[in-house]
């Protein structure tokens, strides 16, 4: 029986994706990359790698392949390390070759990679030496940065008492205050919390975070030739850039005017004071771009994260009230009522540090990291892993390993205290990462969460109108990175 033209030229084309599809597995296999799930010719691991949740995918991918693997974001392979051996091995062992900064798709098209966290290479060394020296010299300066949140903690904890016994919910609240402390050190002014252009300016930020947390935002890194053409709600991520870049042009508009180049009062006067330095260097680092996308680092380090952990912070405190308890005693031992609580007290608050770095660990709040990638071919533990290639850890993986915390899954101060009641060291607690491309607002966020949750515990009692065991502190399904549930609290003078 003849087949005809028609299906010739079918027969033609499903022989020719056949030898296609196994000559391209044939190249991938003499990659020698580390094992991973199967994977489509320009569709990588989808079918493998959950878009909804797409942490908990990993993780049950790093069960079945180990702790180093390889998925694909379409035809890009991106290696995971999943504990802490092969993390330290790669980002400080290995730092030479693994502290590039992974290319995303977003950190491309969104913030052409200025600013400090996604950019590469001397732009890097220049911002991020420029930044922490800045951030150090207003820490030491007239007014120190352990003041200033504690001068925010007072007035959180007197929005709290305003409350009285009405429920509510403290999201917002907290990111206000915590937002003010960077405000304070980027833009040299706090904000009432009801001010209109400092809620628009939360808003914008928060939607940001939403969208990149949803669905969409895991399409724009999976599918970024395609996500960036189609509609969606994904693409109000680059409107809302767009608003916030006008809002901070502003804002560097009016620093102009009143810039004292003697006495700069914040980060934008002395990134103006570096511009106008440079002004005649062809190649400089400093200009707008740059001071942009070094603001956001710095509201996105110093400002979401940690509003985010204190959120959860207080709902793991309403969960187990005796660990509150526990907290208030040592703080009234310690502290007592008559002096706001400064960093210098956790070293005698061996519970309360514990309790915090669980509340750390147990909120794990970018479960994923940020990306790395391999400066150049290399050989990591026997596997090929090409220049350019994404190297991720997955965070959450390491919070939770047994090996280091027993019973990982629940919520025990105790896995940082050792005989004595003394705060032990525990090299996997990562929660901001490791090597050169950790957290820099690390120092900024451990002085908040300590100043903060000591400072509400201090004056306030914590309370809810549920039991105990009817608060869930798992993160909410279907997302992507943490979202913290929503609930309502109420508080008690004490």
């Amino acid at each position: 029986m003849e087949i005809g033209l028609t299906g010739t030229l079918i027969l033609t084309v499903c022989v020719s994706l056949v030898l296609y599809f196994y000559t391209w597995r044939s190249k991938l296999r003499s990659k020698n990359l580390p094992p991973g799930p199967p994977t489509l010719p320009a569709l990588g691991t989808v079918l493998h790698v959950s878009t909804i949740e797409m942490p908990q995918s990993l993780v049950k991918l790093r069960k079945q392949y180990g702790p180093v693997f390889t998925i694909y974001i379409g035809n890009a392979p991106m290696v995971l390390l999943a504990d802490y051996e092969s993390v330290k091995e790669a980002f400080v062992d290995h730092s030479d070759v693994f502290s590039a900064r992974g290319n995303t798709f977003f950190a491309h098209a969104v913030f052409k990679d200025y600013g400090i966290v996604l950019s590469n290479g001397e732009r890097w060394k220049q911002l991020r030496r420029f930044s922490l020296t800045t951030l150090r010299n207003f820490g030491l300066g007239k007014r120190d940065i352990g003041e200033r949140i504690q001068e925010e903690g007072r007035f959180l904890v007197e929005h709290f008492r305003r409350h009285g016994d009405k429920l509510f919910d403290p999201t917002e609240l907290l990111r206000l205050a915590v937002s003010n402390v960077i405000c304070s050190i980027v833009l040299g002014e706090r904000f009432d919390y009801e001010d209109k252009q400092f809620m628009n300016l939360l808003s914008l930020l928060q939607e940001l975070f939403t969208i990149l947390a949803s669905a969409w935002g895991i399409l724009l890194h999976l599918f970024p030739t395609i996500a960036y053409y189609i509609p969606g709600p994904h693409q109000k991520a680059f409107r809302n850039v767009d608003k916030l870049k006008q809002f901070f042009r502003e804002s560097v508009e009016n620093h102009k005017r009143t810039i004292d180049v003697n006495c700069p009062r914040d980060f934008i006067d002395s990134f103006l004071i570096k511009m106008d330095e440079e002004k005649d260097n062809p190649k400089t680092e400093f200009h707008f771009e740059n001071l942009f996308g070094t603001v956001m680092d710095l509201f996105t380090a110093g400002s979401e994260t940690t509003s985010t952990t204190l959120k959860s912070a207080l709902l793991i405190l309403l969960k187990y009230p005796n660990v509150a308890e526990k907290m208030q005693e040592e703080i009234d031992n310690v502290i007592g009522q008559s002096r706001c609580p400064s960093l210098e007290d956790h070293i005698k608050m061996p519970y309360t540090d514990a309790a915090i770095h669980e509340i750390q660990r147990v909120a794990d709040i970018v479960p994923m990291g940020v990306p790395h990638a391999a400066s150049e071919d290399t050989v990591f533990r026997g596997y090929n892993i090409p220049k350019n290639a994404i190297v991720s850890p997955l965070l959450t993986c390491i919070l939770k390993d047994q090996k280091y915390f027993e019973n990982p899954e629940k919520f025990d101060p105790g896995h940082f205290l050792d005989e004595n009641g003394c705060v032990k060291n525990i090299e996997s607690f990562l929660p901001f990462s490791i090597g050169k491309r950790s957290c820099m607002g690390e120092g900024l966020a451990r002085m908040e969460l300590f100043i903060f949750l000591t400072t509400i515990l201090q004056k306030l009692k914590l309370k809810s109108n549920k039991a105990p065991e009817d608060l869930e502190i798992t993160p909410e399904p279907g997302k992507n990175g943490v979202v913290v549930r929503t609930y309502q609290m109420y508080v008690e003078p004490r």
